[in-house]
């Protein structure tokens, strides 16, 4: 390849990507999980999903039912109650949501060792 040539991502990998760069933000696995257990009110993900600001959690959420993960019901009460749920393509997300949380889960201690590893790598490498 010629060094004023580009390498071409291969169109499987940027649809991958395109579907991945949504849930692989920091807060739509976790609202994804937690709508996993059922229907949720905005102030019950608000308040289960810690930190996530109310302007986030609406852009989330908004980002999901786009994607058709998320379905939005809104009741005509006063004042008016709106629910979350997962569509059926958002329960269909939780299986390989589940399995990288199992790999996660079972790959933590050794993530951590190759971090401190690295960290002390570059110390050292710093310092001479």
């Amino acid at each position: 390849m010629e060094p004023s040539e580009k390498p071409v991502v291969p169109l499987q990998c940027q649809m991958v990507n395109d579907i991945i760069s949504l849930i692989g933000d920091k807060w739509s696995v976790l609202i994804v999980v937690l709508l996993g257990s059922g229907k949720k009110r905005f102030s019950e993900i608000k308040r289960s999903v810690d930190g996530i600001s109310q302007k986030m959690l609406t852009v989330t959420l908004r980002g999901l039912e786009r994607d058709g993960y998320v379905s939005r019901t809104v009741y005509p009460t006063i004042p008016p109650r709106v629910e979350y749920e997962l569509t059926d393509l958002g329960r269909d997300l939780l299986v390989p949501i589940r399995a990288l949380g199992e790999w996660a889960l079972a790959n933590h201690d050794r993530v951590i060792r190759n971090r401190k590893a690295y960290d002390t790598r570059m110390a050292q490498e710093a310092a001479e």
